[in-house]
């Protein structure tokens, strides 16, 4: 007895099953998390260290190379990089797709506490880290502004009530706040006012310490009440600080308002952020890798009305993206995509059977089938995303082949004159082991997916009779159409010798083609998601008035975009960029419907009109789907140059770059290589200060809180904490020539010109230093020109580093490109693997070597189909398409299974020839085959055309499936039997063999006993 035959034997049995299936794929389906691809986020931690005043050399010496050595021994750390500028270290830990993100964050926070004793002991606060990948893309932007209340008092809003509000939310690791200005109070000190009174820049930060004090004062215990004591130590504002008296002169006291200026400020006054037009703050909320965005974005937008009861209503709140909208729609669009499919399926077998019930049954496993799937998602922690959906699509084809076989055969026993339960029984105990082996089959092509490495393996894991005039016109076709099929097989299987060589003639153009063809595979094609991001660069050592004068000017230019309709400008060290020479403007572009031009046409029109500011480089980009590796670069492609010896690697580096950005087919080549940044040089003559009373310490000690904005005290406010901040006046801030008005208080009280114990230079020098693992590095980041494949790309990028770079630096691509590569190592192995394998399951179902031979015979027929219609439209080998050519491994041996199962069975029962028997069972077999190579291309139909949201980056998939299944259709009706006789006849020649020598054996040993 077949399995088969309990299910029909027991029908009840089988309706209550098929109803808990359906009942938990509804419960698995309302669980599931949506998102717009399978969670393939690295596990990334951002380890940020601060100290005011540190040029970059300080910074990557003293900070981020104890830390670094500190993370490198952490388990499962996949690489390590860091930016290191004017006092501030970020350093970006990558760790590998299978270690923990909680548990990776607890051994960086061992590590930090490790290092603490190594690291510079003047740090205002210990390094602290997010669980984030700071190249990652926001889920969210909020904008807010005001056009009555300071900008001081909107960012207390926007940090206090908004900010840290949602950071609580589960699944938030980081809300970045562009344009920050947090309260802070400034004195400005007058030099020649502090000289003319002989004070000292460290009485003037003493005295500011002293008289802002906020120290636990106690308490009085009476005999019958408690009393605690509250002194006014704490100063609150400007105003406050003002009338402080900072010393004594002549019996005359000097106040602090005396020797400059005290006002009202804000920690960093070099920074600045734009939305749309108005000065303001935008918060971008970046998630932890690995939780759902739709309902992290769900629940921010739940708090917005609170948020807007709670502040004033000056204060304008406003979404300027959300990512989730994207998601939704293209997640809508699968849906419909999908719901599309399996109508064009059931019509398929409608027009077939021409049987309204027999048309219902193949229609029931189909959405059967399908909300069961929703159960085991749940339970292997898949979510419904874009592929997700897209290999639901995709599988309406496979899903209902069975079904349609099965149902096919019972059909052609009814259509014999027998009843409906001998035909049940019969039909599906002779098919039985036709649609075990298909089925086993295609399983193991996706088999050999789920063991692929990296992050393109992670992505591939979640893939009564009335008839009437248009069933007599279908009957009519279908009749011919199987009609013209015998006439053209018995042509064919008499030009047997012709069909081989055509068929290897198509194998070795497959072969060439898959060598040749532009390879863009591993990587997810960018969507028009509606957002552009782009990058502006000044040069080194710009001034912040000029920086931001630039960049009002370039906002001019996006705010007149018609397909621009809304957003956000930045400048100055925070968030994305730690130099004051780099600025940031996110654009949400009109809705698709609304504009003409996609997001790719509207960088190439707007970028001549950005680039065209002078002194300003431009750099636009499609933010990807998936961030791979830890740097946001100004262009999507990172080629990496690594080297102990500084000098040689920047030398190197710059000539480098240059021979890139003459490569034809480069575009958008540039660099983190900043060594330009103009500086002044003060070289102390230690021999004159020693003889002035004046140690290195001290002149250092005054440079850093002349110029550094150093803090010397602190406002503990009820809801938060205010720095004091002490500087020279701006206008003494602005020429190196103004250093010599700056003097240093020696140990013997008096005052002495700086001037007279250094000598001043200038020179330029790093705005940045950057580490790849521990030692210095440059990374180039370059995108690939229109029409050129990234395979190509990175080709020309390796033999240009082979002939260009020196022994002594070694280089290495990241990113998407180092993925990229890792991606197309494996490829072939996997499509080998993948036609290993199911020859290994065939040849175990048949207990034979030959007829998987036989079976796989059409395979080179679809990949030559697939490429050949990828190559018509002008798309590139990317995992879409890949993803396609594996799908069709598993669809055209369908076909062969249906032929050769029959035709076996003939020979077996009947004993006909093998000719013979395989043409009865490719007439026999036409009517299913066809069905189910109709139903696999109307499901794959709605993808091919690429309608909705984001349907141009699935494109490619769907026509690589319908080219490939179109082609390989026509190839292997005749190929197939074809193949079958000649395999038969070796395995026939080869047993006639075997049987002759066993006979000359026998009469051998007859002879040799009759003479004994």
């Amino acid at each position: 007895m077949v399995i088969s035959d309990l299910f029909i034997r027991r029908p009840i049995m089988t309706t209550l099953i098929m109803i808990a299936i359906l009942l938990f794929g509804i419960v698995g389906y309302r669980l599931l998390p949506v998102s717009d691809l399978p969670n393939v986020d690295f596990p990334s931690i951002n380890v940020t260290a601060n100290l005011p005043g540190a040029n970059p050399d300080t910074m990557a010496s003293a900070v981020a190379t104890p830390l670094e050595r500190q993370f490198s021994t952490i388990a499962g750390l996949d690489s390590m990089s860091s930016t290191n500028s004017q006092g501030i270290t970020n350093i970006t830990l990558t760790f590998s797709l299978d270690r923990s993100i909680d548990a990776a964050a607890q051994d960086v926070q061992a590590m930090i506490s490790k290092a603490a004793k190594l690291l510079p002991q003047n740090m205002p606060s210990p390094p602290s880290y997010q669980k984030v990948n700071p190249a990652d893309q926001p889920v969210l932007y909020l904008a807010v502004s005001s056009p009555e209340l300071p900008l001081s008092q909107v960012y207390e809003y926007a940090d206090t009530f908004i900010g840290q509000r949602i950071s609580m939310i589960n699944g938030v690791a980081q809300v970045v706040i562009f344009g920050s200005q947090k309260y802070a109070v400034r004195a400005q000190l007058d030099p020649k006012a502090l000289a003319s009174r002989s004070i000292g820049l460290n009485e003037v930060a003493a005295a500011v310490q002293n008289a802002n004090v906020n120290l636990p004062t106690g308490t009085m215990e009476g005999h019958h009440t408690e009393y605690t004591i509250q002194a006014t130590g704490q100063l609150y504002d400007a105003v406050a600080y003002r009338p402080l008296i900072v010393a004594y002169r002549n019996g005359m006291p000097v106040r602090l308002d005396e020797l400059g200026s005290v006002v009202d400020s804000v920690e960093n006054d070099r920074i600045a952020a734009w939305y749309t037009n108005k000065r303001g703050m935008v918060l971008a909320i970046l998630r932890q890798p690995g939780p759902n965005t739709i309902e992290i974005v769900d629940s921010i937008k739940q708090l917005l009305p609170k948020f807007r009861q709670q502040i004033p209503g000056a204060v304008d709140i406003n979404i300027l993206y959300d990512r989730t909208d994207s998601i939704r729609d293209s997640v809508s669009d699968v849906k419909f995509t999908l719901f599309l499919s399996i109508c064009l399926v059931v019509l398929v077998i409608f027009l077939f059977l021409r049987n309204l019930s027999a048309t219902i049954i193949p229609s029931l496993a189909l959405p059967m089938s399908i909300i069961g799937t929703f159960a085991v998602m749940y339970v292997t922690g898949y979510s419904i995303d874009n592929l997700s959906l897209m290999a639901l699509v995709l599988a309406v084809g496979f899903i209902v082949d069975d079904a349609i076989v099965m149902l096919e055969n019972i059909m052609r026993h009814i259509e014999h004159g027998e009843t409906v339960m001998e035909a049940a029984f019969r039909g599906s105990r002779e098919i039985g082991f036709t649609i075990l082996s298909m089925t086993n089959s295609l399983v193991a092509v996706f088999i050999t997916v789920l063991f692929m490495p990296g992050i393109l393996g992670r992505l591939l894991h979640e893939f009564g009779q009335k008839h009437s005039r248009l069933f007599d016109l279908s009957e009519r076709f279908f009749n011919a159409m199987r009609s013209g099929y015998e006439s053209s097989l018995q042509v064919v299987l008499r030009h047997r010798l012709l069909v081989m060589v055509g068929n290897v003639a198509i194998l070795a153009a497959t072969i060439a083609l898959f060598a040749f063809y532009p390879k863009g595979y591993g990587f997810i094609p960018n969507d028009d998601t509606g957002r552009l991001l782009a990058f502006t660069e000044a040069q080194q050592g710009i001034s912040y008035d000029s920086m931001k004068a630039h960049q009002e000017r370039l906002a001019s230019i996006v705010r007149k975009d018609p397909n621009v309709i809304d957003f956000m400008s930045g400048i100055g060290p925070s968030g994305i960029s730690t130099t004051g020479n780099v600025g940031r403007i996110f654009m949400r572009l009109k809705d698709r419907s609304e504009r003409k031009l996609s997001a790719d046409d509207i960088i190439k029109e707007l970028t001549p009109k950005l680039s065209g500011e002078p002194g300003m480089k431009v750099f636009i980009q499609n933010p990807p789907l998936i961030t791979i590796g830890g740097r946001l670069t100004k262009s999507p492609y990172q080629f990496t140059l690594q080297s102990t010896d500084t000098d040689e690697l920047y030398k190197n580096a710059a000539l480098f770059e240059q021979k890139m950005a003459a490569l034809p087919m480069l575009t958008d080549v540039t660099s983190d290589l900043q060594i330009k940044s103009p500086q002044v040089n003060v070289v102390i003559d230690r021999d004159k200060a020693s003889s002035h009373g004046v140690t290195a310490q001290q002149v250092e000690d005054a440079l850093q809180t002349a110029y550094s904005q150093e803090q010397i005290s602190t406002i503990y406010a009820p809801n938060n904490q205010y720095q004091v901040i002490m500087e020279l006046e701006p206008a003494y801030q602005k020429e190196p020539s103004l250093l010599s008005l700056l003097y240093i208080k020696s140990n013997t009280g008096q005052l002495v010109p700086l001037s007279t114990l250094t000598s001043f230079t200038e020179n330029a020098g790093p705005l940045t230093i950057n580490h790849s693992g521990q030692f210095p590095s440059v990374t180039i980041s370059f995108n690939t020109k229109p029409d050129v494949s990234l395979g190509e790309a990175v080709g020309a990028v390796e033999k240009l580093s082979r002939q260009s770079l020196p022994a002594t630096v070694s280089a290495s691509f990241q990113g998407q490109a180092q993925a990229f590569k890792d991606s197309i190592k494996g490829i072939w192995l996997l499509l080998i693997l993948a036609i290993i394998v199911i020859y290994i399951v065939l040849g175990i179902l048949y207990e034979s070597f030959i007829h998987p031979i036989t079976i796989l015979s059409g395979l080179p027929s679809a990949g030559f189909g697939a490429l050949i219609t990828l190559m018509l439209f002008g798309y590139e080998l990317n995992i879409y398409s890949f993803v396609g050519i594996i799908m069709l491994i598993g669809i055209v041996k369908k076909n062969a299974i249906m032929m050769i199962d029959f035709a076996l069975d003939v020979q077996r029962n009947e004993g006909k020839a093998p000719m013979e028997a395989i043409y009865q069972g490719c007439i026999i077999r036409f009517r299913p085959i066809m069905m189910t190579t109709m139903a696999a291309l109307m499901g794959t139909l709605p993808i091919a055309l690429g309608l909705g949201a984001g349907s141009q980056s699935r494109r490619p998939l769907g026509l690589a499936v319908v080219g490939g299944l179109l082609f390989s259709q026509l190839i292997t009706l005749y190929l197939t039997p074809v193949f079958y006789t000649y395999m038969e006849s070796l395995q026939s020649t080869y047993t006639n063999m075997r049987l002759r020598h066993k006979a000359r054996k026998a009469k051998t040993a007859t002879a040799t006993d009759k003479v004994q």
